[in-house]
């Protein structure tokens, strides 16, 4: 007699586009395919990506920067908009269907956001205005939160009336610093390094804009404030102090949010003397509380047009690792081929 066989069949997973990494290393190592949709746990939801953004350190730490260990598959990505497809236990705050926004993704050992779906703390997510569209918060995401908390009380604590000059205004980070600097009544002064990217800056609020390639900026900021600036914000790589400290007022506030194995000179001297402060910080390690104040000032922000999102080049998800090759290209190689955010549709 034939032995009778039992077959149980487990409950099969549902699957989903992602770009994925098993191994860190160079863009190529990123892989695109079915891995399973993850569960909403405690406190968490599911979000439907609409577009997700790239920024420089989500290509750091798919190159292997050790900051922290790494789940296996990887999803890269940082930033998200989208739409709550499904509640977990004790959440509270949205509800399904709901558009929302958030940041802080693919970091500290959480999965990121390039694929179709996501799990979520909720208080990571901030609500999307009707009248904004997916990407343009998506672009604002995590260098409209580094901007506004290093622009806030605890760093450059920047008041009306005061100037600032912000290294690179075309960037990502400093894109959104200028704006947030002019809407909150401030005289701004920034670089850029071509006419198209000066034309830019002056687009977004700048009141002054000086080419690093043709001009001596120290010497044109100081035609316009004499006494120097009030606040500094420094977005470059290698930050040159000496210059830094020749354009500042007395108590000048730094803030640096760039560099981290950089080792520069530092004229202590100068800087002490004037009385400057030095504000260095990373968005990831603010906390939920301290980002949501960001985060629905940014939503206001975008609603009311006074944030213009700047946006590069838009990749399906299927060209996620060309995308990451072009964010290093420009960040790591100064290619000057992208001018705004690089976005990604799934």
């Amino acid at each position: 007699m034939e032995e009778s066989l039992t077959c149980e069949h487990p409950e099969r997973k549902i699957l989903m586009k992602a770009a994925y990494i098993e191994e860190t290393g160079p863009p190529e190592v990123i892989q695109y395919g079915d891995i399973p949709t993850p569960e909403p746990g405690e406190g968490q939801v599911l979000v439907k990506i609409g577009t997700a953004a790239l920024n420089p350190i989500d290509t750091y730490v798919r190159n292997g920067a050790n900051y922290w260990e790494l789940p296996k598959p990887f999803v890269t990505g940082s930033d998200l908009a989208g739409t709550i497809e499904k509640m977990g236990p004790g959440t509270s705050r949205y509800q399904v269907g709901q558009r929302v926004w958030g940041t802080n993704q693919g970091l500290v050992g959480r999965q990121g956001t390039f694929a179709e779906y996501a799990v979520v703390d909720e208080h990571w997510l901030y609500a999307t205005p009707d009248d904004v569209k997916d990407d343009a918060v998506a672009a604002c995401a995590l260098t409209g939160i580094t901007a506004h908390l290093g622009l806030g009380a605890d760093n450059a604590a920047l008041k009306s009336g005061e100037t600032i000059f912000v290294h690179g205004g075309s960037g990502g980070v400093g894109s959104m610093v200028v704006q947030m600097a002019k809407a909150m009544g401030a005289t701004v002064l920034t670089t850029a390094g071509s006419r198209e990217k000066s034309e830019i800056c002056l687009e977004l609020g700048a009141d002054h804009v000086f080419n690093y390639k043709t001009q001596d900026v120290d010497e044109e900021v100081l035609k316009v404030c004499p006494n120097g600036v009030n606040v500094i914000w420094e977005t470059i790589r290698e930050p040159d102090f000496d210059f830094l400290v020749s354009i500042a007022a007395e108590r000048c506030r730094m803030v640096l949010m760039a560099g981290r194995d950089a080792r520069p000179e530092f004229p202590v001297g100068p800087f002490y003397v004037k009385g400057c402060s030095l504000h260095g910080f990373v968005m990831f390690k603010a906390s939920p509380e301290e980002m949501a104040v960001s985060g629905n000032e940014i939503s206001r922000w975008l609603s009311e047009g006074k944030l213009k999102p700047q946006i590069g080049k838009i990749f399906p998800l299927s060209e996620a690792a060309a995308a990451h090759k072009l964010q290093e290209d420009n960040t790591l190689r100064q290619a000057g081929t992208l001018v705004g955010k690089i976005l990604i549709k799934p």
